[in-house]
C-alpha cells in the first residue's frame, strides 16, 4: 500500500463527504473542512487527552490479546492430544459475541481501564489462538523431522521453526481484528465511563456539538488506521521470507 494510494483515497473520502454534507444542507453533517478544524483545535484540549487514553487502552489489549494467545496456541498446535481436549471448549465459546460480556466485566473489574483493556484482549485471544494453532498444525513434519536430525532442542525447534511459522498469521489476525477491537472500543467507552474517545463521541452528541463529535470519529479512525499500517509494516520486516515469496 504506497503513500500515493492512501492520499488518494484519503481525497476520494472527503470529496464524497463534501458533496453529501452540501447535498443534505443540515447540521448533522458539518462540512470536512469544519471537523478538521475542530480536530485540530481539539488537539490541545480534551479530544489529545481521549485519543491518549483510547490509544492505550487498544494497544494494551492487544499486548495481553498476544501475550496470552500466542503461548497456548503454539501449545495446542504441538500437542494433539491436548488439543483435542481443549478443541470443544474453543469450538463453544468462540462464537459467543464477547461484547455482551462488557456489563460483567465492568461489574467484575470495575469502570477503569482494566475492563476495557480485558474486553479488547478477549475479544482478540480467539481470533489469534486458532489461527496459531492451526499454524502450528500445519507445519510440515519433515522441516521438523530436518531439524531435529541436526540436533536442535525443544526450545530452538520453538524459536527457529514453529514461532517463524506462525508469525505471519498472529500479525495477520491482529490486522484483521484491529477494526472489530476499534468497534469495542467505542462500546466499551460509551458505558460507564468518563474518558476515552467513545464517551467524547456520546458527550459531544448529546450537546449537539457535531463538529467535535466527527473529529472525534475521525480520531478513532486515525488510532485504528495507524495501528493498521504499523502492523503491515512490522509484517514486512520481521517475515522477509513471506515478502519473498510475493
Amino acid at each position: 500500500m504506497s503513500k500515493r494510494s492512501v492520499l488518494l483515497a484519503v481525497v476520494v473520502l472527503l470529496v464524497a463527504w463534501q458533496a453529501l454534507a452540501l447535498a443534505l444542507r443540515s447540521s448533522v453533517l458539518p462540512d470536512p473542512a469544519v471537523v478538521l478544524a475542530a480536530f485540530a483545535g481539539g488537539l490541545r484540549g480534551p479530544l489529545g487527552i481521549h485519543i491518549i487514553v483510547s490509544g492505550w487502552r487498544l494497544v494494551a489489549g492487544m499486548i495481553l490479546a498476544v501475550g496470552s494467545a500466542v503461548p497456548l496456541g503454539l501449545i495446542l498446535g504441538q500437542s494433539r492430544r491436548l488439543d483435542s481436549l481443549i478443541a470443544p471448549l474453543i469450538y463453544i465459546t468462540y462464537p459467543v459475541p464477547k461484547i455482551v460480556l462488557l456489563p460483567v466485566m465492568v461489574m467484575l473489574l470495575g469502570i477503569g481501564d482494566v475492563s476495557k483493556v480485558c474486553l479488547i484482549a478477549l475479544i482478540l485471544f480467539f481470533q489469534i489462538l486458532v489461527v496459531v494453532r492451526d499454524a502450528s498444525h500445519s507445519v510440515r513434519p519433515e522441516l521438523l523431522y530436518s531439524v531435529r536430525s541436526l540436533g536442535a532442542s525443544k526450545w530452538q525447534i520453538l524459536r527457529f521453526v514453529y514461532i517463524p511459522a506462525c508469525l505471519p498469521a498472529t500479525l495477520t489476525a491482529l490486522r484483521v481484528g484491529t477494526g472489530t477491537a476499534v468497534a469495542v472500543l467505542y462500546l466499551a467507552e460509551s458505558f460507564a465511563t468518563r474518558s476515552g474517545l467513545g464517551f467524547y463521541i456520546m458527550d459531544t452528541w448529546q450537546v449537539f456539538d457535531y463538529p467535535m463529535m466527527y473529529s472525534a470519529v475521525v480520531a478513532m479512525s486515525a488510532i485504528g488506521f495507524t495501528i493498521y499500517v504499523l502492523l503491515d509494516q512490522l509484517e514486512k520486516r520481521v517475515c522477509h521470507w513471506v515478502q519473498a515469496g510475493k
